[in-house]
């Protein structure tokens, strides 16, 4: 499979702290990718480097083989890097459908030029993620799984080639859980790469095709689910006695 991403070397530093040290992978065109390890290791800060919304203090980053470490968070959002937040933070005010039709006028290669077209797409992303009954309601209304599912619908409103998941499926049920897996994997299908940050360890196992662990902002394993959970050194830093 052809890379779609690439990380090298990638290293992060605030002040004296070191949140991502000399950090690589690659991410192949429609693979799912889980990103794992202890609070604090390093992954949303890892997630933020490829995304823009923070710069490396080292290394590079290359997207469709292309370096996009000068390029601003909206730069790559139009060349197809889409992201979700663990913070849900819909804009205030607006409808659930404008606040995914803003998604679709900001996205890949520009956006949708008028907005009747972008609210055209918000409704076809919100019939996908199962949020097209509530339209016309105030985003900042919605409980908690229906903002984890609008974070998606905004996020793939953009159109990304590649969709960096942050916690989706913190605080949810075990029926929710199942469900967002589901959605996952239809987005794989529409041709999508996905790198997902996930702590529900039964979830991401089943979800992904590779596993990448980070502690102490470094990585320690990248392989297989079951290679990687059956790893004692992941074991002994994240997992503990308990094995998945």
């Amino acid at each position: 499979m052809t890379a779609l991403l690439e990380v090298r070397h990638a290293t992060r530093r605030f002040a004296g702290l070191v949140a991502v040290n000399d950090v690589s992978l690659t991410l192949a065109q429609g693979e799912i990718l889980g990103l794992i390890g202890p609070n604090g290791a390093g992954k949303t800060t890892l997630i933020s480097l490829i995304s823009g919304t923070l710069a490396p203090s080292d290394g590079e980053l290359l997207f469709q083989g292309e370096s996009i470490n000068r390029l601003p968070a909206f730069r790559r959002a139009r060349l197809g890097i889409g992201r979700t937040f663990q913070i849900m933070r819909p804009f205030p005010g607006l409808s659930v459908l404008d606040n995914v039709a803003v998604g679709a006028l900001f996205g890949r290669a520009g956006g949708q030029s008028r907005l009747a077209l972008a609210r055209e797409q918000a409704r076809a992303c919100l019939e996908f993620v199962g949020l097209d009954k509530y339209i016309d309601q105030r985003a900042d209304e919605l409980g908690g799984p229906g903002r984890k599912r609008l974070e998606l619908a905004k996020a793939l409103a953009m159109q990304p080639k590649l969709l960096l998941c942050d916690e989706i499926m913190a605080g949810l049920t075990h029926v929710e859980i199942d469900e967002v897996i589901d959605l996952l994997r239809k987005v794989r299908e529409l041709g999508i790469s996905i790198l997902v940050i996930e702590h529900v360890i039964k979830a991401i196992k089943s979800l992904s095709d590779r596993l990448l662990v980070l502690h102490h902002g470094e990585k320690i394993a990248d392989g297989t689910p079951e290679a990687v959970l059956s790893d004692p050194v992941v074991v002994q830093a994240y997992l503990g006695k308990k094995r998945p």
